[in-house]
């Protein structure tokens, strides 16, 4: 069989399954994991001969995919604000619509940096892969190289296999980015100019938990009591005493919730707050500041 015959073969299989994914893409990228060849190579060379040993993974790898598991959990990696991200069946898979958290968190730490403070801190709750704190780091280190500026990016995680995995991905893509074992706020010491957040926000009897990729996600990452509110309510309850005068709390939530975000945020006296849109205009993300 060659590599045209089994992508076709694959997307008419996955296509079946699942007709609203992109089967063909889905194809290619098992295609390349088994083979090790880039997209290019595969497409220039498609009438190239599979050997048994690549068409038996192929066959296991589909075979995955076809029961809907995640592409990102059966390759063991995700991308994220260009960065390669290990992941773990343990671990959220990061979404584009976490990128409208780092855009904005990015905007106020800029601003934030004409200042020129000497130092600049950043913590991450919840921070699964480490994608936020990475992303933010990665952005953030060269600039306050310039500034001369000690930039501390610190994520925090309940789970101590996690802390290991976003471990991992600092060193992957080296990035200085501290991550260590914490309920929350429990083990964090200090105090920080940004706090960013994505929490588990969704209520127990959503139905989105039995769809998609939901479905073979970790439930502690996805679900919190009182209606999908319990952990975004602790934060922001929490927080103040962890932030500078004029630090900013950004937490993502679903799209539903933007409006008693807000109100969690005004009946604990926050100032400034507001409400970002994903790139669906969904509200996504909302911040406020804390003054002392």
């Amino acid at each position: 069989m060659t590599y045209q015959q089994w992508l076709a073969d694959a997307a008419q299989a996955l296509n079946q399954v699942n007709p609203t994914e992109n089967s063909k893409v889905d194809a290619l990228v098992l295609l390349q994991h088994a083979t090790g060849k880039s997209r290019t190579q595969i497409l220039a060379f498609d009438e190239t001969e599979i050997d048994e040993k690549v068409r038996l993974k192929l066959t296991a790898l589909l075979d995955r995919r076809l029961k809907g598991e995640p592409i990102a959990y059966i390759l063991g990696e995700k991308e994220f604000w260009s960065l390669p991200l290990n992941v773990s069946e343990g671990t959220l898979i990061p979404r584009p619509d976490t990128e409208i958290l780092v855009e904005k968190a990015l905007h106020i730490a800029l601003e934030k940096l004409e200042e020129n403070p000497p130092h600049f801190r950043i913590l991450d709750l919840g921070t699964g892969t480490g994608a936020i704190a990475l992303a933010l780091a990665s952005e953030l280190s060269p600039i306050c190289q310039k500034k001369n500026i000690q930039l501390d990016v610190i994520g925090v995680d309940l789970m101590p296999e996690v802390v290991k995995l976003a471990q991992s991905n600092a060193e992957k893509n080296q990035l200085k980015v501290q991550f260590l074992q914490s309920r929350w706020f429990e083990h964090v010491e200090g105090q920080f100019d940004i706090i960013v957040s994505n929490p588990p926000y969704i209520d127990e009897t959503d139905d989105h938990l039995f769809q998609g990729d939901v479905r073979f996600e970790p439930r502690s990452a996805l679900v919190a009591g009182e209606n999908g509110l319990a952990d975004l309510r602790h934060l922001i309850e929490h927080a103040p005493v962890h932030l500078k005068d004029h630090g900013y709390l950004l937490l993502e939530h679903g799209w539903k919730q933007g409006e008693e975000v807000r109100s969690i945020f005004w009946q604990n006296h926050w100032q400034g707050v507001a409400t970002i849109r994903d790139y669906g205009d969904n509200e996504r993300v909302t911040l406020g500041y804390w003054k002392r």
